[in-house]
């Protein structure tokens, strides 16, 4: 369903044991937003949400909205840091195109 690089899971453990109350895992949610009509919500939940779907990666846990399930089927989110900053990245096979600034897409 979805995936994280080794890159992306480091960082998401570098967060969550920096996280100032208990986290579960790591929501994912898509909506409507952004410049080309869907963005990227993530946030830590200190519990799975009812409904959500749960993947496992390296020993963490993702949570998905269950309404963003089939936009982020097959999806690999990886960490990169550059000059310009770093952040999560998406490659997404479900995004028909992206914005220039990558943070939205068109489904």
């Amino acid at each position: 369903m979805l995936q994280l690089t080794e890159s992306a899971q480091a960082a998401l453990s570098q967060v969550i044991a920096g996280a100032s109350k208990p986290v579960a895992g790591l929501r994912i949610q898509v909506s409507s937003g952004g410049c080309s009509g869907f963005q990227y919500a993530l946030s830590l939940e200190e519990a799975a949400p009812e409904g959500d779907t749960v993947v496992q990666a390296g020993g963490l846990s993702v949570f998905v909205h269950p309404d963003s399930v089939a936009l982020l089927n097959g999806a690999t989110i990886d960490f990169t840091e550059s000059v310009e900053g770093a952040g999560f990245v998406f490659d997404n096979p479900n995004a028909k195109s992206s914005c220039g600034c990558g943070k939205s897409f068109c489904a």
